[in-house]
């Protein structure tokens, strides 16, 4: 049975008596913290016990929802002169690409950074190798995914050149760490956690709601944020990186991997295993009812 055959009997109208009468009262229609963080646990275990091939490919599936999510984000907002709005109709198409990994349970090196330390917090037994051939595998598949699919745009000849306009001022912003040297390097470091803990924030509210409207919108309040504060999210600008790379000549590719995506990274790490899977693991300890704490290990050692 499921985990969601598991809460069936939540949904359910409960009956009470008062006054001689029963009184239908509605299930609630969401999970609570305890129950998303022992989901999330649930989730890094079911990752990480696919095969490769299956791992490989969803982390593809991921990065190619990526670059779709950038083009999206900077489509919608061409030619957008009111800043509220701009950052709005951005934030609205990258929550596109989100949502279409959170619900086809893509594997996103992001999310991964929420789902796997949820497991090891509620687990006993040491990491496995596996582990760290997981998350590399996603983050090598979520750069590939979205570099095919920028050439697949590239190729159809689809994009006009005021896309390429609205791109150069993307990646102006999303680089202009560049000019503060190593100050710039920790400055992404640190906006990469901010980054991280909102996408684990929408990993939350998606996995708290029960139906398709919910978990679209628990995807768009923190993506909105995370794109209108520019925060470095490295799936993200793996997206319009890309598409940068193809249509720009303005940053070269060790610029946008050693001097943004891998600070990006590492404060992702941070933000989402820290910030919000350790911080709700440990605050709700006593109320996760999950059974990973009595696995015997993972069993591929």
């Amino acid at each position: 049975m499921s985990r969601e055959e598991d809460h069936v009997e939540e949904q359910e109208e409960h009956e009470e008596i008062k006054n001689g009468k029963k009184i239908d009262r509605p299930g609630r229609q969401f999970y609570i913290p305890s129950q998303i963080v022992d989901e999330f646990g649930e989730k890094g275990r079911d990752h990480l016990n696919k095969p490769f091939r299956a791992q490989f490919l969803l982390a593809l599936t991921a990065g190619s929802f990526m670059t779709f999510g950038a083009v999206f984000s900077i489509l919608l907002a061409v030619g957008v002169e009111t800043k509220g709005i701009y950052h709005l109709l951005s934030g609205l198409g990258f929550a596109a690409g989100y949502s279409m990994v959170f619900i086809s349970g893509a594997v996103l090196f992001t999310e991964i950074n929420v789902l796997l330390p949820s497991y090891l917090f509620n687990k006993q037994g040491l990491m496995s190798r596996n582990i760290y051939k997981f998350w590399l595998s996603s983050y090598i598949g979520n750069i590939l995914g979205a570099f095919m699919v920028a050439v697949l745009i590239y190729m159809s000849g689809s994009l006009s050149s005021t896309f390429n306009t609205e791109l150069s001022m993307y990646l102006d912003h999303k680089m202009k760490f560049l000019d503060h040297g190593w100050k710039g390097w920790f400055q992404i470091l640190i906006s990469g956690v901010l980054a991280n803990w909102l996408i684990g924030m929408a990993a939350f509210l998606t996995t708290a709601a029960r139906d398709i409207t919910g978990k679209i919108l628990g995807t768009m309040l923190p993506v909105i944020l995370f794109v209108a504060g520019n925060f470095q999210h490295s799936a993200a600008n793996m997206g319009y990186f890309s598409m940068g790379f193809l249509l720009s000549d303005q940053y070269t590719w060790y610029e946008y991997i050693l001097l943004n995506l891998l600070p990006a990274s590492i404060g992702n790490l941070i933000g989402g295993g820290i910030l919000v899977s350790l911080l709700f693991s440990y605050a709700y300890k006593e109320d996760i009812q999950t059974t990973l704490g009595r696995d015997n290990g993972l069993k591929n050692k």
